[in-house]
């Protein structure tokens, strides 16, 4: 089972995170199951950008973005080569290094 390792981010986990993930889950849902409460406002239906995050190690190894993912990823705030949607990305069976970046496009968490 592949290892998601979680950069430190400052309020869903400021001391990272290591887990195994099972092969064919999202990036999105393995967080959530690990106590990572990666915001997701659309419910994962890819309709906003709140679960950014930024594959930093085995981005090849994800499902392929699709059309409408590529469309909401260019709302996504801190954009970059390796970025998805983690409702979207599914994990392969190679290891990833996730980042979380430090703001979403989303002014208001459903959780506050």
């Amino acid at each position: 089972m592949p290892q998601l390792i979680f950069l430190p981010h400052e309020e869903l986990c400021p001391e990272g995170a290591v887990f195994e993930a099972e092969s064919g889950t999202t990036i999105c849902d393995a967080a959530l199951a690990n106590g990572i409460e990666i915001e997701h406002a659309c419910e994962k239906s890819c309709a906003c950008t709140t679960c950014h995050v930024i594959v930093r190690e085995g981005f090849d190894s994800l499902s392929e973005a699709e059309e409408i993912e590529e469309d909401m990823l260019d709302k996504a705030w801190g954009l970059e080569p390796e970025s998805r949607l983690s409702c979207q990305a599914t994990v392969g069976e190679v290891d990833l290094v996730v980042e979380i970046p430090k703001y979403t496009i989303n002014m208001v968490s459903e959780s506050h």
